[in-house]
């Protein structure tokens, strides 16, 4: 009878072993802010590619597990307001639009201060992404604004010059009105009597519309989406170069909180969402720009010596933004020279040489 006790005792209790998991899953609640609507490029692809790509990371473990909660389009903010909602908390983590913060995030402007280099996303993005590495600025930046940086988006393959009326030389766009979302309005200058209007992308159409602008500045991709070729069907083709416009960060209260291992796999894939958001803004680029032409529009190629005229006519204003940071005791000229040799390294020769004239002042 002892014996008989015995083995069923044991057999219960090992029944209840195995009955009982090895660990428990733990759940984390993220909330993903951004005020452009989910047809949006970057914001679908966030939608698409990088939250599945964090959940099946983390599956490979099973120690965690995300509860995603998405609100676009205006929800809890607006595309500017996205850098201040995840500092107060409104927002995990947020898709920041850049290009609206040049007195916060001077740093992110890097890219857009050397136009005429590079129309490819994927070399600005991973030049973009290596000096926020290699420089602490940039992060710094974020972390005055209570965020961790993850990793820099590119979403243009280059800015052109949208038209209402037929456009085929600078002379056309002389003496007009020029939409524009940031640093870009500075290139006007180098255009007679052009005069810039800020704006955001999803403001464009009806700026177009009303009259408000004769131009504006923008991607083919983001010229499909928003069915820019309605009101402005004229295309100058003037590859002004890619821009690095997104970043995603993270509020540095709710990183905290994190543990290590979903830590590691978010600053993952934010490169791989960087990599994957770049090259299907270049896969699209040549198909968006068929889609303008079937949707109406006409594209003309800016002539090379008008290119290149209009380039030297700008004033350099890759040397004010570096003086502006060496002045705040920031790396600016270091950091304006490598960003420029990284993409020199990747293939690109810039149409004005920006560092090699502050080298010279």
């Amino acid at each position: 009878m002892k014996q008989w006790i015995t083995g069923t005792a044991l057999g219960a209790a090992l029944a209840g072993l195995t009955a009982l998991p090895s660990f428990a899953t733990e759940t984390i609640n993220a909330v993903v802010i951004d005020g452009y609507p989910a047809r949006a490029l970057w914001v679908k692809e966030f939608s698409n590619f990088f939250i599945p790509e964090v959940d099946k990371r983390l599956a490979e473990t099973g120690n965690y597990k995300m509860n995603w909660q998405e609100s676009y389009g205006g929800a809890i903010v607006k595309p500017k307001g996205v850098l201040d909602g995840v500092k107060l908390g409104l927002g995990d983590i947020g898709i920041v639009t850049t290009i609206f913060h040049s007195s916060k995030l001077p740093s992110q402007a890097i890219s857009a201060v050397t136009p005429f280099i590079a129309p490819d996303a994927r070399a600005v993005a991973k030049a973009v992404d290596e000096i926020a590495k290699e420089y602490p600025s940039m992060q710094n930046e974020f972390a005055a604004q209570n965020q961790v940086y993850l990793a820099t988006g590119v979403v243009l393959d280059t800015y052109q010059v949208f038209s209402k009326e037929p456009v085929s030389a600078l002379a056309d766009v002389e003496g007009s009105k020029v939409a524009g979302a940031g640093m870009n309005l500075r290139y006007l200058e180098g255009i007679d009597g052009a005069a810039g209007v800020r704006g955001g992308l999803t403001d464009f159409y009806n700026m177009l519309q009303t009259g408000l602008v004769d131009h504006a500045m923008l991607w083919p991709e983001a010229a499909k989406t928003f069915k820019i070729a309605e009101v402005a069907p004229y295309m100058l083709r003037a590859d002004l170069g890619a821009v690095n416009t997104k970043t995603v960060t993270v509020n540095k209260d709710y990183w905290d909180g994190l543990p290590d291992e979903v830590k590691a796999v978010l600053q993952e894939v934010a490169v791989a969402y960087r990599d994957h958001l770049a090259s299907i803004a270049m896969d699209r680029a040549q198909a968006s720009r068929e889609a303008f032409v079937a949707a109406g529009g006409t594209i003309v190629e800016l002539n090379p010596a008008e290119r290149e005229g209009w380039a030297k006519a700008m004033p350099n204003i890759a040397i004010e933004w570096a003086a502006g940071l060496d002045e705040r005791g920031e790396p600016g000229s270091e950091m304006l020279r490598a960003y420029i040799g990284k993409l020199g390294a990747a293939g690109y020769t810039p149409l004005r040489d920006w560092a090699s004239e502050l080298a010279s002042n």
